[in-house]
């Protein structure tokens, strides 16, 4: 029987976002080939000054093509350069760099004047010189895309970035359990009593499913719990404390549903170092966050500050044309802390005036606000950090946020991956949905999504009807 005939590798031609977006895209496409327009090259340089996320990719990048060529012989270039660096054991495609002119004739209506119709005249170039073998154009640019398939030539978003492919598989943090969960889970079932929480041991086929710090429910609510540790097909399950009752308050805040409830159980627990809360606008995250924060900063001392910061869109934007200090030019983009800050600052009303004014100063004084610009370097000790609109952030801008975090600091995400605002990103390859999906299950991280909007009856109707 004669051997089935391996198909041709793919020649992929990467679009200079591809390579300001994830610099190690040049070693993810496995089998397959690497092609670099002279364009690419060009407008990588022009990228490469400055300190901002695209300015440092655009270096990184340049840095890898350098070590996979610096050694090369032009004959070698030509004929493509394996894909293994130092740095990075690659795949076992090639590197190939445009060293010719090489351009097929375009529509009138796309002048070669702009990088991007040059690089679409090399692909349909490609394309013609080996019609054997499949050119494919990878690009960020969804336009970028249109136009390439407008001419018939195959083109690709970039994936390799993506967590999930689907952002309704996103871990939600909870789980609804059905009434049979106890016949299953019954056998040798042990139930104690330490520290006024309820504790129960359970054993059965589900448990292996079951993450660590993830929320179990019944549809009565009968019984809510938190999975407190899990080995093999065993696990105790801890009941919660009720934030939704008035004399478990957080800072005169209450749970309003069960997923608050859930949440404030997570911003509240000391064994817990790093949270991720997820929902629409109006869910209450920032919120609850706060109230925690304070609580935990002001009565318990836990923390020494409260430190918030988010993302100001466009990621990396200079906000030195604002005025003032750090503080000051962050303040147009803390409009949602002053928000809450209005909401939480409700002092008894024997205290009057004077009382909602020196509350309200002292929660200033423990409230601080940074720019992401300034933050890599530093190491927080004891401190609360709040992430506002972590939708926004990339994979590798969360690390270095978290990586900051120091002895005894808590570390709280929150966002909405619906309303994702930074070019190129989606709800698949934000850092929001990559540290959602890479920490559940540890024993000191939590997530929850907030699903129910709590401003008012008029929010929560125009966001269904509008």
């Amino acid at each position: 029987m004669p051997k089935k005939k391996k198909a041709p590798s793919k020649l992929f031609v990467l679009d200079t976002n591809v390579l300001l977006h994830d610099p190690t895209s040049l070693f993810r496409f496995q089998e397959h080939d690497v092609f670099i327009p002279i364009v690419t090259l060009e407008e990588l340089d022009n990228h490469k000054k400055g300190m901002s996320e695209l300015a440092r990719n655009a270096r990184q990048a340049s840095r890898f093509m350098d070590e996979l060529v610096c050694d090369q012989s032009n004959k070698q270039i030509e004929a493509g350069i394996p894909l293994i660096t130092h740095s990075h054991q690659a795949a076992t495609g090639a590197l190939y760099l445009q060293t010719a002119a090489l351009a097929a004739e375009l529509p009138d209506s796309l002048p070669l004047g702009r990088g991007d119709n040059r690089i679409l005249a090399l692909v349909l170039a490609l394309q013609q010189r080996d019609k054997k073998r499949e050119v494919v154009l990878v690009s960020k640019d969804i336009n970028m895309r249109i136009k390439a398939r407008a001419l018939g030539l195959a083109a690709e978003d970039y994936f390799n970035d993506q967590v999930l492919e689907d952002s309704d598989l996103l871990y939600s943090g909870t789980k609804q359990i059905d009434p049979l969960f106890w016949q299953r889970h019954g056998e040798g079932l042990r139930s104690w009593t330490e520290n006024s929480r309820t504790y129960y041991e359970i054993n059965g086929p589900d448990c292996s499913q079951l993450l660590v710090n993830q929320f179990l429910w019944q549809d009565d609510e009968s019984f809510v719990a938190k999975v407190k540790s899990r080995q093999g097909s065993s696990a105790i399950l801890e009941t919660l404390r009720d934030y939704s009752h008035q004399k478990n308050s957080v800072w005169g805040i209450t749970a309003r549903n069960r997923e608050q409830n859930f949440a404030l159980n997570l911003l509240l627990d000391p064994e817990i170092d790093f949270i991720t809360l997820l929902g629409q606008a109006g869910t209450g995250k920032t919120l609850l966050t706060l109230a925690a924060g304070l609580v935990q900063t002001l009565e318990q001392k836990r923390y020494s500050e409260i430190i918030m910061t988010r993302v100001t869109v466009p990621v990396g934007e200079d906000i030195g044309f604002l005025p003032g200090s750090e503080e000051e030019k962050m303040a147009p983009w803390m409009g949602a802390l002053e928000d809450n800050l209005d909401i939480l600052n409700r002092p008894e009303e024997d205290g009057g005036e004077w009382g909602r004014a020196a509350t309200r100063d002292l929660m200033r004084s423990r409230i601080k606000i940074k720019s992401l610009n300034f933050m890599r370097g530093r190491t927080f000790l004891n401190k609360f950090l709040i992430i506002d609109e972590a939708q926004n952030l990339t994979p590798k801008q969360m690390k270095t946020l978290i990586t900051r975090a120091g002895p005894g600091t808590k570390v709280v995400c929150l966002g909405n991956i619906a309303q994702i605002d930074t070019p190129y990103l989606t709800e698949g390859s934000s850092g929001l949905t990559y540290v959602v999906d890479r920490m559940k299950g540890w024993n000191h991280a939590g997530h929850v999504t907030l699903a129910r909007g709590e401003r008012s009856r008029l929010a929560d109707h125009a966001g269904e009807v509008l």
